[in-house]
């Protein structure tokens, strides 16, 4: 008797060992899901090491419900008594203990608390945790019932996207609002399904919002594919983006050819000469602010005539190699079919109103979502392209906060390309204006949305600026050390798991959904797919014929540079 008392004369709280010798006792193991398989050894923060029974742990896995029979193991649930209350926990690790095959340790992160009801079950669950644990406490497995009592979605407007792991029912869903309020990435390896999973996104997104305003950037050209009849398709052909919509930082990248002292030279002259230009509009009259920045409408042809005139201004002719560089690139720009879509004579009237309408889906008319196919632009001012239609959404909400606001969602495909972690490489202009959307954009309600299959080569800050983290499998270790750094403590946990995760499977971390999920994509329609399926080399090299004609009309694209 006096083993159960303590010095005070109360019971003796029931130790890690006692509570896991008695429920090992219970025999035979009638109905597993009910009864114990372990107790809290140690309690932490964040977390707890709870001792489980082998043997219960494997008795489980013969159970009907997926969910009792996967519970307890790694990137699986618990539920661990607390009074009245269930602390739901993710088991991070297992390992063997000292005392024997019969006797595992494992690390669990806390995710939330419910209830217990009449059956013993998980009701009224909630995230994060009121009150710990302590040792002795007993671990429970998790069902069904339980983990869709976690899982489901209240009544905020939602997403389902696909199946929780290790269920079959229970559906995963994504709060749209705090998604997209506070930004969001979705990442995974090449090969791992992430370009039909982001077209699924967007799918469920434009059917809950058929008046939404999306803007989605798409550098190879396979979302065109994934949205005909349901979203605008702009590119090299039909998107008609006037060139003097550029700020002077972006005229100066694709202008200014120099470098060094040289560089700052030409700037010079270029700021000069822009602003001459665009004064010579009548739009002009009347601005008393007008700036090299002010997206008024202006001809190459009087650019170049305010170069000509200062460079006739000189004392030596040997002065003249800056306005020669200027003149020599702008007449590059107009004589290159490539860059018709931007610097053709034709786009000098007043478009901006159309052009921002129509890019922004304002009305939507059912098409809510805007696919800018920047494959056909040239490499050398593709970053341009995107800085220039990045920063229209920006600067449209800033100046249209005195209407009733229309947020607008900009999407970057390989997110990397244009907001690089290396400060030295080209493409500045598209950069900062992503790393201030980033930083200040939910502020004016544009939202932005990162796909990328190298998150480490972002540039810092940019991933741990969006709430809401969705991660397919990667390979790179680096790239796997980069997203942890970016989550917060507790989903720790599951990110361990991303190497270990199957095609069109994923975890989500954030403001996005209540607690950390596993979830497996649904899968989508064949027409709703973007084109981006990979090649079968051994049945496309077992068929021959039509290739010289075929290599005929490749070439006379290719000198055409049209498709």
């Amino acid at each position: 008797m006096t083993d159960m008392m303590n010095l005070h004369g109360y019971p003796r709280p029931e130790s890690s060992d006692d509570a896991l010798s008695r429920t090992s006792a219970i025999t035979p193991l009638h109905n597993p899901r009910l009864e114990p398989i372990g107790a809290v050894v140690e309690v932490s923060g964040g977390g707890a090491k709870i001792k489980i029974d082998a043997q219960r742990l494997q008795a489980l896995l013969s159970d009907p419900d997926p969910s009792v029979a996967m519970s307890g193991q790694v990137g699986s649930q618990v539920k661990l008594q607390s009074g009245r209350r269930w602390l739901l926990a993710n088991v991070r690790n297992l390992k063997n203990s000292d005392e024997g095959e019969t006797v595992l340790f494992a690390d669990i992160d806390f995710m939330g608390e419910g209830d217990e009801d009449e059956r013993g079950s998980l009701v009224n669950f909630k995230r994060g945790i009121t009150g710990y644990p302590i040792p002795g406490n007993r671990v429970f497995p998790v069902s069904g019932y339980d983990l869709k009592q976690m899982f489901s979605a209240d009544d905020r407007p939602h997403i389902e996207i696909g199946t929780v792991y290790p269920t079959k029912d229970v559906r995963g869903a994504l709060y749209v609002d705090a998604m997209l309020g506070k930004h969001f990435a979705l990442l995974g390896s090449t090969g791992t399904g992430k370009s039909t999973s982001a077209a699924l996104i967007m799918h469920r997104i434009c059917e809950l919002a058929p008046e939404g305003h999306i803007v989605m950037i798409d550098p190879h050209g396979e979302y065109s594919a994934a949205f005909k009849g349901y979203g605008e398709l702009f590119n090299v052909d039909n998107l008609a983006m006037p060139y003097w919509l550029m700020n002077f930082e972006e005229h100066c990248e694709v202008l200014i050819t120099s470098s060094g002292a040289d560089k700052q030279r030409d700037s010079d002259i270029l700021a000069k000469c822009l602003l001459h230009a665009r004064s010579k509009n009548r739009a002009a009259e009347g601005l008393t602010k007008l700036t090299v920045d002010s997206p008024i409408p202006y001809t190459l042809t009087d650019l170049t005539n305010a170069i000509t005139n200062e460079m006739g201004l000189l004392n030596k002719a040997t002065d003249t190699a800056p306005y020669m560089r200027l003149k020599t690139k702008i007449d590059e720009l107009k004589a290159d079919p490539r860059y018709s879509f931007m610097f053709s004579g034709m786009l000098v009237a007043d478009t901006m109103t159309s052009f921002i309408a129509k890019i922004f889906r304002l009305p939507a008319k059912g098409k809510p979502i805007s696919i800018v196919d920047v494959s056909g632009v040239p490499s050398d001012i593709t970053s341009v392209v995107v800085a220039v239609l990045s920063r229209l959404v920006f600067d449209y909400a800033i100046w249209s906060r005195n209407e009733l606001q229309r947020p607008v969602l900009l999407i970057c495909e390989e997110a990397h390309r244009y907001v690089p972690a290396d400060k030295t490489s080209s493409g500045q202009a598209v950069r900062k204006i992503l790393e201030r959307i980033a930083k200040e954009g939910r502020k004016y309600g544009v939202s932005l949305g990162l796909i990328t299959q190298r998150p480490s080569d972002l540039a810092e800050g940019v991933l741990s600026q969006c709430g809401t983290i969705i991660a397919m499998r990667l390979n790179n270790d680096r790239d796997q050390q980069y997203v942890k750094s970016a989550m917060p403590e507790g989903a720790r946990g599951f990110l361990d798991v991303i190497p270990a995760l199957r095609n069109r499977e994923c975890i989500v971390c954030g403001e996005g959904v209540s607690i950390p999920i596993r979830v497996a994509f649904d899968d989508l329609e064949k027409d709703r797919c973007p084109a981006s399926s990979d090649p079968s080399f051994t049945d496309l090299w077992k068929q021959s014929g039509d290739e010289e004609a075929m290599v005929t009309r490749v070439v006379k694209r290719w000198r055409a540079q049209g498709r």
